[in-house]
């Protein structure tokens, strides 16, 4: 009985055991001289590219060790730069760009934030094609899903390995001065895609070249203008920019999706990212004055505030000093007697002399009081022998 032919495990070809280890998550770091043999491996054998992409596979597939796939991610930057187009036209292919690469990206990987970017650069970068004879059809249309979903690419400064385009000649025009270009790119015929003539191609270039245009003024004024100090002219300005290259995104999105021409979707994709990236950075601008704003409200609340508040009393209107005559010298001393100590001692009834006043010395008081309590009888003895003698008994 004849059975199927079992799988081959892609770590059991040569390169496969080499990608296997060199991104085993028990390695501290990248291991760039093995990257380097991995890559000299894959250009020196007929299988290489393959074998190579399906080790690539099966370790990003349903793999959670965030340090397997961080290596894996830094050999793939790797040998895309080193191997040719054998390699290169495997790896743009959905089967490993979308499936394997882009699935990455689903919130239960949570993959920190720089291989998320990493990952997108791949695909931005991948789009834009190779300097090789590499179909990357199947890419673009990946990278086309991913921007109608709204997902934020990185910026270009970030991305490596695409085409660069040609920088135009810096005008001396003030941003104060400058007028936005007409947003009109080329009217879409009805129809799900377009292959452009040369003369519409040329016509789309020229106004790219306003886009392109207007992306700089709107950087100028951006750099030259702080939040809470702006030019008002400039501001103006840079509201009409805003409004204008906006709608010239929109409508190079349209374009991305129906035009053909291979050459026109890497420029419109370039246009693209420089719009993305000076859109942001005015919304980042528009928050930071509003927050200025807002300060300078909440400062000019307190201000008020503090100015309605009662002032607290000023040290002229009381005397604090200590020379200050004390409440109990506006008693009238009309009876005083001098202590021992020099003392001035005010009596509690001046107007009855006779009355006993409380010692200085209580002591004395307590001992006279106590010689009268234990002898009361004397007086009384004293008083009858008086009454006898002068009656005569």
């Amino acid at each position: 009985m004849a059975f199927g032919k079992a799988p081959k495990d892609p770590f059991g070809t040569a390169v496969g055991s080499l990608v296997d280890r060199a991104t085993f998550g028990a390695l501290q770091t990248e291991e760039w001289g093995q990257f380097m043999h991995i890559c000299d491996v894959i250009n020196a054998t007929e299988e290489g590219p393959k074998d190579a992409v399906k080790a690539l596979k099966k370790k990003l597939s349903k793999n959670c060790n965030h340090k397997e796939i961080r290596l894996t991610l830094s050999l793939l930057d790797m040998c895309i730069e080193n191997c040719g187009p054998r390699f290169q036209s495997l790896v743009v292919k959905k089967d490993f760009c979308k499936d394997k690469l882009v699935k990455l990206l689903n919130p239960r990987y949570n993959l920190p934030i720089d291989m998320q970017e990493k990952i997108l650069t791949f695909i931005m970068t991948w789009a834009r094609g190779f300097q090789g004879m590499v179909d990357v059809s199947e890419v673009k249309e990946v990278y086309l899903e991913l921007l109608k979903k709204g997902v934020e690419f990185p910026s270009s400064d970030a991305s490596r390995g695409g085409p660069k385009t040609s920088s135009l000649p810096s005008t001396k025009t003030s941003p104060s001065s400058a007028n936005p270009a007409k947003c009109s790119l080329l009217p879409l015929p009805t129809g799900p895609t377009l292959l452009l003539t040369p003369e519409q191609i040329g016509k789309l270039y020229s106004e790219l070249d306003m886009a392109k245009m207007n992306v700089r003024v709107m950087s100028s004024i951006l750099k030259e203008n702080v939040p809470g100090s702006e030019n008002p002219d400039d501001m103006n300005l840079l509201q009409k920019l805003y409004k204008t290259c906006r709608m010239m995104q929109e409508r190079i999105m349209e374009l991305l999706v129906t035009v053909e021409n291979e050459d026109v979707i890497v420029e419109l994709i370039q246009v693209n990212e420089d719009l993305n990236n000076v859109l942001l950075g005015h919304e980042r601008f528009s928050r930071n004055r509003v927050r200025f704003l807002e300060n300078q409200r909440i400062q000019r609340e307190r201000t008020e505030l503090y100015r309605k508040q009662p002032s607290a009393p000023s040290s002229d209107l009381l005397d604090l000093s200590v020379d200050s005559p004390s409440p109990v010298s506006t008693v009238v001393q009309t009876d005083s007697a001098v202590s021992p100590s020099g003392l001035n001692c005010i009596s509690a009834h001046p107007e009855d002399k006779s009355k006993h006043h409380p010692s200085l010395y209580p002591q004395l008081d307590l001992a006279t009081t106590t010689k009268a309590q234990q002898f009361p009888c004397i007086k009384e003895q004293v008083t009858i022998t008086s009454l006898l003698r002068d009656n005569g008994i």
